[in-house]
C-alpha cells in the first residue's frame, strides 16, 4: 500500500536530473511542482541557476511544464517568465490536472515525468497517473502552514522507508 507513495527516484536537488537519465527512461515531457521544486515559495522568480537548468532540458529536446496548487496569478507570472505551459489551482493529487498538463504537453502519461517535493500531493498525484515520478528534497525557505504543521511531519514516516527501498533511485549525495 505505500507503494503509491514512492517515487521511482529521489534526489537532493533538481539540478541533479541529468538529460540522459530522463531518455533512458524514454522521458521526453517533464511536468514540475512550482513552489520549492523549482522557484523557493518565497520567491517571485527562477534562480539563475535554475533558469539555465531548465533552458538546458528545453534545448534537448524536452517538453515542459507546471502543475501547481497555488494561484493563477502566481503560476502565470513565473511560468510566464520561461514561456512554460502552466495549470494552476490544480488540486494534486487529483489525477485530472495531471492528464491536462499531459495534452498540454502532448506526451503520453508513459513518456511524461513529474518532478516534485511533496510525497501526498505530487508523487501519489503522479503516481495514480502513470507519470514517472522525482521526488526532489524541497528547497530552503518558507512554506505554506499547512505543508509545515501537517505534510512533512507525515512524509517522514513515508521517507523513511524510501531512503531505504531498493527500488528507488537516490542521487549521488545519499
Amino acid at each position: 500500500m505505500l507503494k503509491i507513495f514512492y517515487p521511482k527516484m529521489y534526489i537532493s536537488s533538481i539540478l541533479q536530473i541529468e538529460p540522459e537519465i530522463l531518455k533512458r527512461q524514454k522521458i521526453k515531457g517533464v511536468l514540475f511542482d512550482l513552489d520549492n521544486t523549482i522557484i523557493r515559495r518565497d520567491a517571485d522568480g527562477f534562480a539563475p541557476e535554475v533558469a539555465e537548468w531548465l533552458s538546458g532540458l528545453r534545448n534537448e529536446g524536452f517538453k515542459l511544464g507546471i502543475v501547481s496548487n497555488n494561484s493563477r496569478e502566481r503560476v502565470g507570472a513565473i511560468a510566464g517568465s520561461m514561456s512554460l505551459p502552466a495549470v494552476h489551482r490544480a488540486v494534486k493529487p487529483c489525477m485530472g490536472s495531471f492528464r491536462r498538463a499531459l495534452k498540454m504537453l502532448g506526451t503520453s502519461a508513459g513518456e511524461t515525468a513529474l518532478v516534485g517535493d511533496q510525497i501526498f500531493t505530487d508523487i501519489l498525484g503522479g503516481n495514480l497517473t502513470g507519470l514517472y515520478t522525482i521526488l526532489v528534497v524541497p528547497m530552503r525557505g518558507r512554506e505554506f502552514l499547512g505543508t509545515r504543521l501537517i505534510t512533512r511531519p507525515l512524509e517522514k514516516i513515508v521517507l523513511a522507508r524510501i531512503k531505504k527501498s531498493p527500488e528507488v533511485t537516490h542521487d549521488r549525495r545519499d
